[in-house]
């Protein structure tokens, strides 16, 4: 299949178009057509032939052509929120490695309001564009409205969401992840462990409190009083110094890594020892978890297995499957390392 100069026959030095693969693969370009868009109407010797050629001739199909063809424009939208967090980027980061393994682009609506209104606005956006679905990442309460009034011809998913969002969803099992985290502080011989929350209008922390109660529940552990945080260093670097002075504290679960990082920054300032003294574990496994002093005993979240999860269900729904089962909560895993260890002497301090 080349030319009497060497070349791929058919090669020229504008980029090659549908026609030329026809040419060199000896069929009409309606076949290509059909090959591109996987129809079953193609021999297989055929399909051979057409895919050699595309591979020989470096053609890359034209996305706005074959959308019209397939009434699909392979890309998907992506409702998100305007954050730094590291859950959240994670996860935005984790649907669009699954999109683009599945041959989508991904359209990203950030928005600033995370409400019923703002959530609205952004997925009519996308809808605009002409997406063929939507994932909406809404970890927040305030969202909830939302899920319920998206347009009704609207093929979209949850990530995150609450149980009645009304949306086939995926997400984190966070009360498994809670229950491992809490559990092992409690195998270490701590009669009960504290917890500083994340803010109430999340259902992250909302799961995360209640995995650390019903751990305690369960193993008969005396309930601390919740202290309140935000997400933030500097919010766990205020809950440290609160528990600082705390009596009878051994063991604290943040709710996530930030917290934790400001937990431990408040305790070496007044000259307590993790672990000695008192142990810290988190949630998140932020890359920093394993570098601070000392590493972070933590929970690491699959947010590839999410977003590979959130593909999978939002393409069985586009392809008009009915009654597709909700996938299970991806669990994660505890990762031990030097922030946590038995109590002093054996009981709380």
């Amino acid at each position: 299949m080349r030319d009497r100069n060497g070349h791929p026959a058919g090669r020229q030095d504008r980029p090659a178009v549908m026609t030329d693969v026809a040419k060199l693969a000896g069929v009409s370009h309606q076949t290509v057509s059909r090959v591109l868009n996987d129809s079953p109407q193609v021999r297989p010797e055929t399909r051979e032939r057409v895919l050699a050629a595309v591979a020989e001739l470096g053609y890359r199909p034209n996305a706005m052509a074959r959308g019209l063809v397939s009434r699909r424009s392979k890309v998907l939208g992506v409702v998100t929120f305007d954050t730094v967090l590291y859950g959240p980027a994670s996860m935005m980061l984790g649907i669009e490695r699954a999109a683009r393994a599945a041959g989508y682009g991904v359209s990203i609506a950030t928005i600033e309001r995370v409400d019923r209104l703002g959530v609205l606005d952004a997925v009519n956006a996308l809808a605009d564009q002409g997406v063929d679905g939507v994932i909406i990442i809404a970890p927040q309460l305030y969202a909830e409205a939302a899920l319920h009034d998206l347009p009704a011809q609207l093929v979209a998913i949850a990530v995150e969401s609450g149980q009645d969002a009304g949306l086939p969803a995926a997400s984190v099992d966070q009360i498994e992840g809670t229950r491992l985290v809490v559990q092992h502080l409690l195998d270490l011989g701590h009669r009960t462990v504290w917890h500083v929350t994340g803010p109430s209008g999340w259902y992250e922390a909302r799961d995360r409190l209640e995995g650390w109660r019903r751990t305690l529940e369960a193993a008969g552990a005396t309930i601390p009083p919740v202290i309140g945080g935000d997400w933030s260093a500097r919010s766990g670097y205020d809950a440290g110094v609160t528990l600082a002075v705390e009596p009878g504290v051994s063991a604290v679960f943040t709710a996530n890594d930030q917290m934790a990082l400001g937990v431990l920054r408040a305790f070496a300032e007044r000259g307590i020892r993790v672990p000695e003294d008192i142990s810290v574990v988190g949630f998140d496994d932020i890359p920093e978890a394993a570098y601070l002093t000392p590493p972070l005993t933590t929970v690491r979240q699959d947010f590839d297995e999410v977003g590979r999860r959130s593909m999978r269900l939002l393409l069985q729904l586009l392809e008009g499957e009915i009654d597709v089962p909700e996938p299970p909560p991806v669990v994660p895993t505890l990762v031990v390392r030097a922030s946590a260890g038995p109590p002093a002497g054996g009981s709380n301090r």
